[in-house]
Formats: C-alpha cells, sequence, structure tokens
C-alpha cells in the first residue's frame, strides 16, 4: 500500500535550517508530482512547495527564496531544505501526492522555530 513517511523535523532558532525527508513506497515514485504541505496551530493546512515528475518546482509565496524542493527517484524519497527559518514557519509538515486519484498524506514531522 501506499506510504508516506516524513523525517527531519525539530526545533530550530530563528535564522536556521532543517531538512525534511520524506520516503515513499507502495508505488512508482517518479511517476507522480510530489507537495509540502504545512499546517499550523488554528489554521488551514497549506501547499509550500511542489515538485513535478519534470523537476518543475512551485513555491508558495511565504517560503520562496527561503525553502527548496528536490526528489531522488532512485531512493523514492522527496526532499525540503528549509533555510532562514522564522518563527510563523512552525507548523506541522506533511508531506503528499496524488496516486491513482486519491490523495495521500505522510503522518506529519513538527518543525518548531523559536524566536
Amino acid at each position: 500500500q501506499v506510504q508516506l513517511v516524513e523525517s527531519g523535523g525539530g526545533l530550530v532558532q530563528a535564522g536556521g535550517s532543517l531538512n525534511l525527508s520524506c520516503a515513499a513506497s507502495g508505488f512508482d515514485f517518479g511517476a507522480f508530482h510530489m507537495d509540502w504541505y504545512r499546517q499550523a496551530p488554528g489554521q488551514q493546512r497549506e501547499r509550500v512547495a511542489k515538485i513535478t515528475t519534470g523537476g518543475i518546482r512551485i513555491y508558495a509565496d511565504s517560503v520562496k527564496d527561503r525553502f527548496a524542493i528536490s526528489r531522488d527517484n532512485s531512493k523514492k524519497t522527496v526532499y525540503l531544505q528549509m533555510n532562514s527559518l522564522k518563527p510563523e514557519d512552525t507548523a506541522i509538515y506533511y508531506c503528499s501526492g496524488i496516486i491513482a486519484s486519491r490523495k495521500y498524506w505522510g503522518q506529519g514531522t513538527q518543525v518548531t522555530v523559536s524566536s
């Protein structure tokens, strides 16, 4: 079955960096676009980055020039490099993909940025 497992979250000071990973299994990873979302307390879940099968990257305005999404199809993993972190980046981060017309989510990884 489809599984998405995030890792790499933690506590970091403002201005710091984290690199999130999402390991995928149960589907042909290279054939599907992948996304990173986040959800802060009391807020709606929002997409922060997308990477297509062809390597096209799309970012939310709030993270553009600070975050970088990448993928390694041989490892079936999608990454989110987060630099210059701000307290407002504090959220649970999820990777996601639409596989066979169904949207799948990982369990999420907590990112906390202290001021």
